[in-house]
């Protein structure tokens, strides 16, 4: 029979992409893990990986051997939990990564309830707003914000995000308030990046204007406190400001118009296929936080 090891290191290179992601996921050196599947293929007499020099693609036979593995592998898990006890209950690493800003104010909170439910559970948490490749990195699931693109990833939606101008009222008490789209060129406007472009939409359509300002920042924290401090106008997620504007130390501006409503916060994970408990579980328990009508919004 073949060695069950040897299916997890398979179905892991699979998942993942490449043998030393795989490596890294298990906790074993790229050479382990090529030898792994030479003794998986020499077992079962036919190629399951085409190898390149960059990457590697399953053949026609090892698509079919992984389809049918992954079910074995589910059994196993499923099995293994109702010997322990702990039938339905997640264990081992769950990692996950997910934007600073958001992730500080909105996932972070929360996390106590769920450790509390999830005591055989460990959440090992990063907060990055660069890009992550969470197949190579190791990550079971990202916590993205943005509109949806296609991808190898399976993305659920957690929440609409809601983009609005925003300004201090010393602001605007200094500089008025703009009343048409055209009236953003007088006034200082704070962006992100240095292309950065402001995507907005009213009943009447849509316009892409690009923000011309002295402040140039790769720090969405530093366009937040900036506008709270006077020094202009921002388009900022109500899930980041919406306590600013209940109360009162920031102003919506150009009410009609907002950004893009094709923006989500999504959870992304590698596959729908042989989905662990503990990456479900902590989907459904974010997606039970926010919603459709996020608590910010409310």
């Amino acid at each position: 029979m073949t060695n069950l090891g040897d299916l997890e290191v398979f179905t892991r290179v699979v998942s993942t992409g490449s043998m030393s992601a795989a490596g890294r996921a298990l906790g074993f050196s790229p050479a382990v893990i090529s030898k792994r599947i030479k003794r998986l293929e020499d077992r079962l007499g036919t190629r399951l990986f085409q190898r390149t020099t960059r990457q590697i693609s399953l053949t026609e036979a090892g698509q079919g051997f992984y389809d049918r593995v992954l079910g074995i592998m589910a059994g196993i898990e499923e099995a293994e939990a109702f010997a322990s006890g702990r039938s339905g209950q997640p264990q081992g690493t769950l990692r996950i990564t997910a934007p600073t800003s958001f992730g500080r104010m909105h996932v972070a909170p929360h996390l106590a309830r769920f450790i509390e439910a999830h005591p055989d559970l460990i959440l090992n948490i990063v907060l990055s707003d660069e890009f992550t490749d969470i197949v190579a990195d190791g990550f079971d699931l990202a916590v993205r914000i943005g509109e949806l693109s296609d991808s190898t990833l399976v993305a659920r939606k957690l929440a609409p995000v809601r983009r609005i101008l925003c300004a201090s009222p010393a602001y605007l008490g200094r500089y008025g308030m703009p009343e048409t789209v055209d009236d953003l060129g007088r006034h200082i406007c704070l962006r992100q990046h240095n292309h950065d472009t402001w995507k907005l939409e009213s009943e009447g359509g849509s316009m892409s204007y690009k923000p011309q300002g002295r402040l140039i920042t790769n720090s969405s924290e530093v366009v937040r406190e900036a506008v709270l401090s006077g020094a202009g106008i921002a388009l900022r997620s109500t899930w980041d400001v919406g306590g600013d504007l209940k109360s009162g130390r920031l102003v919506q501006v150009l009410p009609a118009w907002e950004g893009s409503r094709n923006l989500f916060v999504s959870a992304l994970y590698p596959s729908r296929q042989f989905l662990p408990a503990k990456v479900r579980l902590f989907i459904d328990y974010l997606a039970g936080l926010y919603g459709p009508e996020p608590y910010w919004e409310r």
